[in-house]
């Protein structure tokens, strides 16, 4: 389900209501959910991925009607194109407004299922607010995300709505690799994970010798989640001075990598980032693969020093793991629990980036306005023309861009480029893979 309409009318809110906990940042500022989030839901045993949206497009004096048209049109496509229905966001004591007919329409034309969420109906006298959305076409449920109120109501109609899909995890399991250097805590988190002590567990740098596979499962019957968690060895830092058993234990390391959907890097919160870490973290770019970044031992960094706190600590460890920018991080910590169920949701999510497909009318679009905002730099004289582009692969994102000659490309504007898709997309925690291919101009 995805969740969309103008700013400012409670998407955030309801967002959180179905969820069950607040995860998009409610406020009554416009525009503060600038990118999409995503998360799974449950409700009454029924899972599924639900998505919040920034609001589409809002009036500004200084920009002229087509460019809001543009930008509303983008957002609600790329919404549509993960979405199996809407969930169409309106407030209910602003009536209908010009923008709410033009998200309509866009609606209209995707051909899903939309029904209409006319929030902030706080009390029943507000409920007659409903008519004034009649003609937009959407069945109307007058709810109040805040207060709780009609939410069930518009769920049980939704609920039968939604598709039912196959578990893709029961015949084939995601595989998560758990890595990192010795002694990270890769086998404690492993351990709190399952509630059971089925790896060694020391405070000897290097008892895991072996990459050990482990099946794990979350939930019951036709619907519950299956893994293979892979317990690695640590990388070790020399394995020419430590003999045979280390250089197979780091190649284990690189093979598991390269056998995983997902791979969670563990970090020692209390030492931070090393040099080993920076070498594990290059194994996972070179096998692009989709990443986690999990601070372990977040309780002894916080009793090590008071004054550290995770909104202190987390721009120092994107700057010492810049290529792993990407990455999602998560302060866990294995000894107590703190934050491991929410490891899992980070794992889902971020196999959820991965598998991502982006119609080539959207991601077109996405790229017609990255060029316009910061056109490619000129470069041997001559500057890049892009003429269309389309996806041509998964996990990775793989990207197929179709220019004029890719040596005029700067590896600077690429990498805008590349951050152009994740603000657009998402694709949190996925690789991307953007390969220029050389071709004249499309004859119009």
């Amino acid at each position: 389900m995805a969740i969309v309409g103008r700013p400012n009318v409670g998407k955030s809110a309801l967002f959180n209501r179905l969820v069950g906990r607040r995860v998009s940042i409610v406020h009554e500022e416009v525009g503060v959910t600038r990118d999409r989030v995503a998360c799974e839901a449950n409700w009454e045993g029924e899972r599924f991925e639900l998505i919040d949206t920034g609001g589409l497009g809002h009036f500004d004096k200084q920009v002229s009607e087509d460019q809001i048209v543009a930008g509303t049109e983008v957002q609600a496509k790329i919404a549509i194109a993960d979405a199996s229905l809407i969930i169409f966001v309106t407030d209910i004591s602003a009536g209908l407004t010009p923008l709410d007919q033009e998200v309509a329409r866009l609606l209209h034309e995707s051909g899903l299922n939309v029904i209409l969420a006319a929030n902030k109906a706080d009390n029943p006298e507000r409920d007659e607010g409903t008519y004034d959305f009649d003609p937009l076409g959407f069945p109307v449920f007058p709810v109040s995300a805040v207060h709780n109120r009609g939410v069930s109501a518009m769920m049980e109609t939704l609920i039968p709505m939604l598709p039912v899909e196959e578990n893709p995890t029961e015949k084939e399991p995601l595989r998560v690799a758990v890595v990192g250097r010795p002694n990270a805590g890769k086998s404690s988190y492993i351990n709190r994970l399952l509630k059971d002590e089925r790896v060694i567990v020391s405070d000897v740098p290097g008892t895991t010798r072996d990459s050990i596979e482990i099946p794990f499962t979350i939930g019951k019957g036709a619907t519950a989640r299956h893994y293979r968690l892979i317990d690695t060895a640590g990388v070790q830092k020399d394995t020419r001075s430590k003999g045979a058993v280390d250089w197979f234990s780091n190649l284990r390391t690189d093979k598991a990598i390269e056998s995983a959907d997902v791979v969670v890097m563990v970090l020692d919160a209390e030492t931070g980032p090393t040099t080993r870490d920076k070498k594990v973290a290059a194994k996972i770019i070179e096998a692009q693969k989709g990443c986690i970044l999990l601070c372990n031992k977040w309780d002894l960094a916080k009793d090590a020093d008071e004054d550290v706190t995770q909104t202190k600590y987390l721009p120092a460890l994107r700057e010492a793991l810049p290529f792993l920018g990407f990455a999602p991080v998560l302060f866990v910590s294995a000894k107590d629990g703190y934050n491991i169920k929410r490891s899992v949701e980070a794992i889902d999510y971020v196999a959820a980036q991965t598998r991502v497909e982006i119609t080539t009318g959207v991601l077109n679009r996405v790229i017609e306005q990255a060029v316009e905002k910061y056109p490619p730099p000129i470069a041997k004289g001559k500057r890049l023309k892009v003429f269309y582009a389309t996806q041509s692969g998964t996990n990775p994102i793989y990207f197929k861009i179709f220019v004029n000659d890719p040596t005029y490309a700067r590896s600077n504007w690429l990498k805008y480029l590349q951050n152009q898709f994740r603000e657009a997309f998402g694709l949190e925690g996925a690789p991307i893979y953007i390969k220029l291919v050389a071709r004249s101009r499309p004859k119009k």
